[in-house]
């Protein structure tokens, strides 16, 4: 077992904090989040006061951070967790962020003599409360083997993508795909009430059709055909539309940079903008079937 500092933990950090414990790690966990960080020491972990200090004769670092500048802070700062890493630390961000600032950490972190993985993940609050996650890994392949045992203990895959920022890479592009299946999802259901089609029977028929899809089947955003479905409770957030829009900004910002063109891409950017400016902005990124709708709650 590891020896492991954990740095955020929101909710999506906390439990895949409590599953670290789970597996026996020994976990020192820091969070500006006071009650975050009261609740990772009930869940098993020792508490640090500071960021850079979980880092200190830690095997491995964890991060999971809201955006790039607070990676990029958080490592490479004075006082931060690159410089009070003892030599070949691992570090393993699961942060969602944009690739060239992965590859800026990283490369800093190469040159103090430490590996590191982007290894953002895939699944929401509740793959994370269950340890099945998937992680899309950018490194080495030495960090990545390294990493792997560590992750395995948070998700039920872990996928090599290539080298440092390529996991961040497999983010953006599967995070865009997804944002926009499910507003055609929802497309898809609105037209329905329209034509007068029940919405179990259209579930019923395109689940097992061309129109088959994880937005339909995994995260139905209708009430009803799914009950484990956020449509089921009120649409609250198990990834949020402010999560989707991040990472829908971010997409576009890579595709501006590439040269990509990607419209669809553009087009769910701006409708989840829009979304998010209105008062359904709290919502899971599937409440986006009630803006379509033109309903204000």
């Amino acid at each position: 077992m590891a020896k492991i500092g954990f740095i955020g933990l929101g909710n999506m950090g906390g439990p895949m904090l409590a599953n670290l414990v789970k597996a026996g790690h020994e976990v020192t966990a820091f969070d500006l989040d006071s009650l975050a960080l009261k609740r990772a020491v009930d869940a098993g972990a020792k508490a640090a006061s500071a960021a850079g200090d979980t880092a200190a004769g830690a095997e491995v670092v964890v991060t999971m951070l809201p955006a790039g500048r607070h990676v990029r802070s958080v490592y490479t700062d004075p006082e931060g967790v690159i410089e009070q890493a003892d030599l070949g630390t691992l570090f393993i961000d699961c942060s969602t962020i944009d690739v060239a600032t992965a590859r800026e950490v990283a490369d800093a972190a190469s040159e103090a003599g430490q590996e590191m993985v982007d290894a953002p993940v895939s699944g929401g609050v509740a793959a994370a409360a269950g340890a099945a996650l998937t992680f899309m890994v950018g490194g080495s392949d030495i960090a990545f083997a390294r990493a792997e045992p560590i992750l395995q203990a948070m998700g039920k895959a872990v996928i090599h993508a290539g080298a440092n920022g390529a996991g961040q890479a497999a983010k953006i592009c599967n995070n865009m795909l997804l944002g926009i299946s499910m507003i055609g999802v929802c497309e898809a259901f609105n037209l329905a009430d329209a034509l007068g089609l029940d919405r179990q029977k259209l579930f019923d028929i395109s689940s097992k059709a061309s129109g088959q899809c994880w937005s339909l089947t995994s995260y139905c955003p209708v009430p009803g055909p799914l009950p484990t479905s956020r449509a089921n409770h009120g649409y609250t957030p198990g990834f949020a539309a402010k999560m989707m829009l991040k990472d829908l900004v971010l997409s576009q910002e890579a595709a501006a940079t590439g040269g990509a063109n990607t419209p669809l891409g553009a087009l769910a950017r701006q409708i989840y903008q829009e979304m998010c400016d209105s008062p359904l902005g709290e919502l899971d990124f599937s409440g986006v079937i009630k803006y379509l709708r033109g309903e204000a709650e």
